[in-house]
């Protein structure tokens, strides 16, 4: 296993703290805001739970979230009350993601391709399978022992949105060469300059979802990360085999969860409220970052700002930590990262504030 890359920020950290006004910690993307109520109380009503929770979602689960993909996403799944699933929840997507290739049936041979600035937990995955892992950010001409495809739109750490063209080649490469490729979307809610879009729309995938699957999640959307709220859909096929695995595995969500999870994918309103935060922190953030002197690449969706001052990653990590802001490391996803730091719009209005004055010198 690769070393787990937080910790090699404890000197920024015990640095930043020194400062008087205390630590601004943008580094990593955990949500501060409060737990809409209606998940909360859904979660209460459904809390005497004394049998074991189904792997499969519960039908009022399934078919919220169906309702929530097509609404929001433009997305039309095969019948999600289908004996054969075209979506089942899981316990955030961290695990999903880690575990997917296994779930899939890939482990010991092959190479799983991630985008070349990419969430950690892609090769993780990899790793645990005994796959090998290759970065690019195109279709490669050489298919050969290629059994997994990541994508990620709108991407972590740089905001990044893939266009149509670019997830279009992606569908009908996989396709031509029978390897799945699966998009992680779970910021797929937060477009800024641009509006994202899924991999399983029609004007990408077609009539149908055939060798492509999708990752969302309730963590950032519904700022529920606590919960462990993700969904997988798509290629009816693929679905059913993670969910035969995970049912073997006892990869349950608590029955609680799923009731506050169908609550909340049928609610736009606390979406949008939580998406205006994010808009407003962001520009604040995002000028100050500018006026201080550095640049922001991409970073046109999502809860980042991938900012650089053309420098190595970490003489920018000590700069911020002499101002008591802490951020994540663009060597962490990466090589191609490594003149670059995310910096998260996750923190509170108070914290967002402070970062602001300091960058002010």
């Amino acid at each position: 296993m690769p070393d787990f890359p937080w910790d090699s920020l404890a000197g920024a950290r015990a640095k930043a703290a020194r400062h008087p006004g205390g630590v601004v910690d943008l580094s990593i993307g955990t949500p501060v805001d409060d737990t809409p109520e209606l998940l909360a109380t859904a979660l209460a009503g459904a809390g005497n739970a004394p049998g074991y929770p189904t792997a499969l979602g519960t039908a009022e689960l399934r078919t919220a979230a169906a309702g929530w993909l097509q609404r929001r996403l433009g997305v039309r799944l095969a019948d999600p009350l289908d004996a054969t699933p075209s979506v089942v929840p899981t316990v955030g997507s961290k695990e999903l993601v880690a575990l997917l290739p296994t779930m899939l049936g890939l482990r010991g041979a092959g190479t799983v391709l991630i985008p070349e600035v990419a969430y950690p937990t892609y090769e993780v995955g990899a790793v645990l399978a005994g796959l090998g892992v290759r970065r690019t950010d195109t279709p490669p001409d050489d298919a050969a022992g290629v059994v997994l495809v990541w994508l990620n739109s709108p991407g972590n750490p740089h905001g990044r949105v893939l266009t149509d063209d670019e997830l279009r080649a992606w569908v009908a490469w996989g396709r031509a060469h029978g390897v799945p490729v699966v998009a992680d979307e779970c910021y797929a809610t937060l477009g800024w300059d641009v509006e994202p879009r899924s991999i399983l729309h029609p004007e990408v995938a077609g009539a149908d979802h055939g060798g492509l699957l999708a990752v969302h999640s309730l963590s950032k959307q519904s700022t529920a990360a606590g919960y462990r709220a993700g969904l997988l859909s798509g290629d009816p096929a693929l679905v059913r085999q993670v969910w035969e695995v995970r049912r073997h595995l006892g990869l349950l969500v608590p029955t609680p969860v799923q009731s506050a999870m169908a609550a909340a994918l049928a609610d736009d309103a606390h979406v949008d409220e939580q998406r205006e935060r994010y808009r407003a922190r962001r520009a604040r953030l995002a000028a100050a970052v500018r006026a201080a002197g550095a640049r922001i690449d991409h970073s046109e969706a999502g809860l980042y700002l991938w900012v650089t001052r053309d420098e190595d990653c970490w003489t920018t990590i000590d700069w911020l930590a002499d101002l008591g802001v802490v951020a994540a490391p663009g060597s962490f996803y990466g090589p191609a990262g490594g003149r670059h730091v995310r910096m998260a719009l996750t923190a509170t209005d108070e914290r967002i504030s402070a970062a602001v004055e300091r960058l002010a010198g």
